[in-house]
């Protein structure tokens, strides 16, 4: 059986001599390369939706790829899609890189100029390991060979907006939908979902800060199972270890996680820093929170504009939710979309405290009356972002139907 080679590089001239140089391998099939991450991992995420049998046994990534630095991508490729060697290419042969790489996830390391017999034995191996893995996989392994999970950033404009409240509620509705959720605190210094939602835990996403391969067993000693059964990351207790996550550990956590659960919701908090804008840049969907104030918009809009500077995430890629709406505020959500440039959700939270005071004030947040607009509004926010399985939504529509026809038969 041919091996399937897909190469990841962004220069012309690179893609040209490593493709004729792939197709000169014995038994070897090159299929079309891809020349930046994004296009790389939304190439293998299509092919493992259908099967694990149809991604490439080996990837070939240009130490020049981007935007998602290389060593990044290698990383993130092997979380997201274990059953496919990653080999590096690169003009530095260092020992330093190769560990660099090596702890990243990749099998091998191949330096420029290509050499064809070098070329030639880390592609065979790289796919006798390949082929093993997905023997293993056949048999029942422990291995997540799914596409990935959805990871969902919730950030503020400014502090006290309802950034961990949107956090939470999306968490749970996502949660109690039937879909594996993980919700983590990112707001490193001054984080309260541990708070708002009665847990007292130990361990935090300092913890796995340190650690280069986050194995499912670390993972699951770092998070606490909340009893809505969603799995919780916590901010340390201790504001200054804050500093430990790096950008870089922020994102192999994130990874990790969206290779776990189906739905990955990171409370950034207001204040971004380097962890919380590398998983900003990351998500599938980032979100804005803001109320309608002139002080809040006057910081949503200087949020969006320093994403954009620092091209962490345009303001078209950004959703702003307006929450305290009230129909007589003289800011309406068209207006804050207007400032901001950014999309808005079409649903809007409204301005109603009394409902949540005692669930606040007693860290139950999670226990907030289902049948309050609040809650409501935001597990509205979670089904329009995509969060809530339609099945359980049509489930439960044909139960009520159902109920309905034996009480109109009843009567």
């Amino acid at each position: 059986m041919p091996t399937r080679i897909l190469p990841a590089v962004g220069d012309a001239d690179a893609v040209r001599s490593i493709t004729t140089l792939l197709s000169q391998l014995p038994d070897a099939e090159p299929v079309a390369p891809v020349v930046d991450s994004t296009q790389l991992v939304d190439t293998l995420a299509r092919l493992a939706a259908e099967s694990v049998d149809e991604l490439p046994e080996v990837v070939v990534v240009h130490e020049r790829i981007g935007p998602v630095p290389a060593l990044e991508l290698v990383r993130e490729v092997a979380l997201r899609f274990p059953a496919v060697g990653v080999i590096l290419v690169t003009t530095d042969a260092s020992p330093g890189l190769f560990s660099a790489a090596m702890d990243s996830g990749a099998r091998g390391l191949v330096a420029l100029p290509l050499s064809y017999e070098e070329l030639a034995s880390r592609v065979q191996a790289v796919a006798a390991w390949s082929v093993g893995v997905r023997r293993h996989l056949g048999h029942g392994a422990e291995v997540f060979t799914g596409v990935g999970g959805t990871v969902v950033t919730v950030s503020g404009a400014k502090g006290g907006v309802g950034t961990t409240l949107t956090a939470i509620q999306l968490a749970l509705a996502a949660q109690a939908s039937g879909r594996s959720t993980a919700l983590v605190d990112l707001d490193l210094q001054t984080g309260d979902v541990a708070s708002y939602v009665d847990v007292q835990f130990r361990r935090s996403v300092v913890d796995l800060a340190g650690i280069t391969d986050i194995s499912p067993r670390v993972l699951a000693d770092a998070v606490f199972r909340h009893e809505s059964g969603i799995a919780l990351l916590l901010a340390p207790a201790e504001g200054e270890r804050g500093e430990e996550v790096t950008d870089r550990a922020a994102r192999q956590i994130v990874s990790a996680l969206r290779s776990r659960y189906e739905i990955v919701v990171v409370d950034c908090g207001a204040q971004l820093g380097g962890a919380g804008a590398a998983v900003v840049e990351m998500a599938d969907t980032a979100l804005l929170v803001t109320t309608p104030d002139v002080i809040a918009v006057r910081g949503a809009k200087r949020a969006v504009r320093m994403w954009d500077r620092l091209q962490i995430r345009k303001a078209e890629e950004t959703t702003v939710v307006v929450n305290r709406h009230s129909r007589s505020a003289e800011i309406q959500p068209s207006l804050i979309r207007k400032i901001t440039g950014t999309a808005l959700a079409a649903t809007a939270i409204p301005a109603h405290f009394r409902e949540l005071q005692s669930a606040v004030d007693a860290g139950r947040v999670h226990e907030l009356d289902p049948k309050g607009q609040v809650r409501q509004s935001l597990w509205a926010l979670a089904g329009e972002l995509g969060l809530v399985k339609a099945q359980a939504g049509a489930q439960r529509h044909g139960r009520l139907r159902g109920e309905r026809r034996r009480k109109d038969g009843a009567g």
